[in-house]
């Protein structure tokens, strides 16, 4: 397990969108779920649930999803803050870094098209966490479950591996749960979660990324 401070793992994980087919061991997986479980959980609900793929399940999945349409209606919207307009420049900025580092123009419809079937195959990536929990969580038990998911990423990063957050196959969300085993009815999914070790040598894996200055969100008072 590489040394790594949280500082170090904070400031170097971003979302990988082109992995190694290298395997991650599941000592390595089980290591980091077992340290995950200590997040922080509002009345101690501990909401999150999760099936982790990797292998012929995995390419078996993605083969389902790669000839299935998108669902709708959509498992739930996270595109509602579109609305606000500093949110929506945030999403154009990292748009059009992302896909000038790969070289995609705005009306090159193929290469797009080519990259939301590498969404669906997760880059790449080795290994997939599927996130779901009980419909009847609500609003903190959504941030209880992105905690849980932070901290994730973050021992990901301490054992040297990489990771992207995934919402976008959540318009798979009922495929996904028929084929784990999960009930749509009592259940939603959330998000998946690819895992693996990053390419270092790709520019979508280096595209520049902005992030607001904290005093554009964040106030001190009484200090």
């Amino acid at each position: 397990m590489n040394s790594m401070t949280v500082s170090e793992a904070v400031l170097s994980r971003r979302s990988i969108r082109a992995f190694k087919p290298d395997p991650v061991p599941l000592e390595v997986i089980r290591r980091v779920m077992d340290k995950a479980r200590w997040a922080p959980s509002g009345c101690n609900f501990q909401p999150w649930e999760a099936t982790i793929v990797t292998g012929a399940p995995l390419a078996e999945l993605q083969a389902k999803m790669l000839v299935s349409p998108m669902q709708d209606p959509a498992e739930y919207s996270w595109s509602d803050p579109e609305v606000i307009p500093e949110c929506k420049a945030r999403l154009q900025q990292v748009g059009a870094a992302m896909y000038t580092a790969m070289g995609v123009g705005r009306s090159d419809g193929d290469a797009r098209a080519d990259f939301v079937r590498n969404n669906v195959a997760s880059f790449g990536a080795p290994a997939v966490l599927l996130c779901y929990f009980d419909r009847r969580m609500g609003p903190p038990q959504w941030s209880d479950v992105g905690m849980w998911l932070q901290t994730i990423m973050l021992l990901l990063r301490e054992e040297g591996l990489d990771s992207c957050p995934q919402e976008f196959l959540s318009m798979h969300a009922k495929l996904i749960k028929e084929f784990i085993g999960v009930s749509d009815e009592t259940h939603i999914f959330f998000c998946g979660i690819a895992i693996g070790y990053r390419v270092e040598d790709t520019a979508v894996n280096q595209f520049p990324r902005e992030r607001v200055d904290i005093d554009g969100n964040v106030r001190f008072l009484g200090f």
